[in-house]
């Protein structure tokens, strides 16, 4: 476990370990929970196919392709819940490769209207 403050800032970085000097890897999504073995039902979005939901949420740049940085704020979800999990999905793609989903970013989904 690491132990922080509430609202401390916390700095993350997911490393992808590859002989393959030509892929990059970017955050996707990533899901908190109160509960290690669900993040279905009591969850917290922080990013959600490359669209920020937390306001506090950010990412930072990193001059190794293969080394996904980002940070946000501690939380907790209520007092009876001593622990946050995260659980984080990663896209992996080929550098510069800029017709694949890594280099898309935040694209918003609009659900259009059935109607009559």
């Amino acid at each position: 476990p690491y132990y922080v403050d509430l609202n401390q800032n916390l700095f993350l970085q997911a490393s992808l370990h590859s002989s393959d000097p030509n892929l990059v890897v970017f955050v996707d999504t990533c899901v908190a929970s109160p509960d290690p073995s669900n993040f279905r039902t009591l969850t917290y979005e922080l990013i959600r196919s490359e669209c920020v939901k937390d306001p506090t949420y950010s990412s930072y740049y990193s001059p190794y392709s293969n080394v996904a940085r980002f940070a946000f704020n501690a939380f907790s979800f209520v007092n009876r819940y001593p622990s946050v999990y995260l659980q984080c999905e990663l896209v992996v793609c080929r550098y510069k490769d800029y017709s694949s989903c890594c280099y898309q970013g935040c694209v918003s989904r609009f659900k259009r209207n059935a109607g009559s």
